[in-house]
């Protein structure tokens, strides 16, 4: 017959070995979380915090200086009047169409390129990379000797007997928001390259034998196999170039300085010019926090769109 007190014993042993597991496994995750605490703090300051901030004074008067006197929505109605905003914005859609479109299209293209087994790969990856090293400032300064026409590849052409060669987009004020594009894809398309080139070499390389077995062409298993399974790839690849995009303001006065005129100035330029050239704060913060639910509003749904597929994935 089994002792009382021994069966006491061994559950009092076995509560408090349940008690210092419990507490082993409470105190890393209590250390990590007061070590996110400090960023967190940051982030909730000098992020949020200034977001607030920012719409509280593009309620205001404030010019040089922030003034908290309130006027309502009287900047927002003069953002909104304003000529050049609604320029900035029409080449914002232009410039994030085909700088976005371009280097996810060109990006997907070389890595694809590269993960054919292309000779002298290392080669490639570091030409297309180097670019990325640059900051906007040097590729705009750059492109800006390329596209000059006395200068640059106008020049060039015609040095060597086509008389007729034109390439002076840079002054012509229908076609300078393109060549903010075609600089931006040229520095960023290695960073897309990179992303791309590493989920294809996280394929499954049975879905290649099965193919070759099958007799499908190579390109129908890219299009129609492969590129669908990339589709958080593609997904990142959108968030970072849109941010690039909604905050492009060095390359715009590196090479076009806005003009000719205002024909390729973006609202990042707007909203700086406006707060430190023309002392206009309120306007300015006005301007930031329209272009700020600009973004929220392209962007939140295909995030949303995204993150839904993602989880309804996870449940099947």
């Amino acid at each position: 017959m089994a002792d009382p007190a021994q069966g006491v014993l061994q559950r009092s042993v076995a509560q408090e070995e349940t008690q210092k597991e419990g507490r082993r496994r409470w105190r890393p995750q209590w250390t990590a979380r007061m070590a996110l605490i400090p960023a967190m703090m940051i982030t909730i300051f000098c992020f949020y915090g200034f977001i607030i901030w920012t719409f509280v004074i593009s309620l205001t008067r404030s010019r040089l200086l922030p003034v908290y006197k309130f006027t309502g929505f009287d900047q927002y109605a003069r953002l909104f009047a304003n000529e050049r905003w609604w320029t900035a914005m029409q080449n914002l859609a232009i410039h994030g169409f085909l700088f976005i479109g371009g280097c996810i299209v060109f990006g997907y293209l070389l890595a694809i390129l590269v993960d054919r087994g292309v000779k002298a790969e290392g080669l490639f990856r570091t030409v297309f990379m180097l670019p990325l090293s640059m900051s906007f400032i040097v590729t705009g300064v750059i492109w800006q000797w390329v596209m000059n026409p006395g200068l640059g590849l106008q020049e060039a052409v015609r040095a060597l007997g086509w008389a007729g060669f034109e390439f002076n987009w840079i002054v012509r004020p229908d076609r300078s928001i393109y060549t903010l594009a075609i600089a931006g894809i040229w520095q960023q398309v290695g960073l897309c390259m990179a992303l791309f080139l590493a989920g294809l070499r996280n394929i499954d390389p049975n879905i290649w034998k099965a193919s070759r077995v099958d007799g499908i062409p190579v390109w129908r298993v890219y299009l129609h196999i492969i590129t669908p399974m990339l589709r958080t790839v593609f997904f990142t690849v959108f968030i970072l170039m849109s941010a690039i995009v909604m905050k492009a303001f060095d390359l715009v006065v590196a090479l076009t300085g806005g003009g000719p005129g205002f024909s390729s100035d973006l609202p990042a330029r707007f909203v700086v010019d406006h707060i430190l050239n023309r002392q206009e704060l309120g306007l300015g913060a006005a301007g930031a926090f329209v272009l700020l639910c600009t973004v929220i509003a392209v962007i939140a749904p295909y995030i949303y769109f995204e993150l839904q597929k993602e989880r309804s994935g996870r449940g099947h």
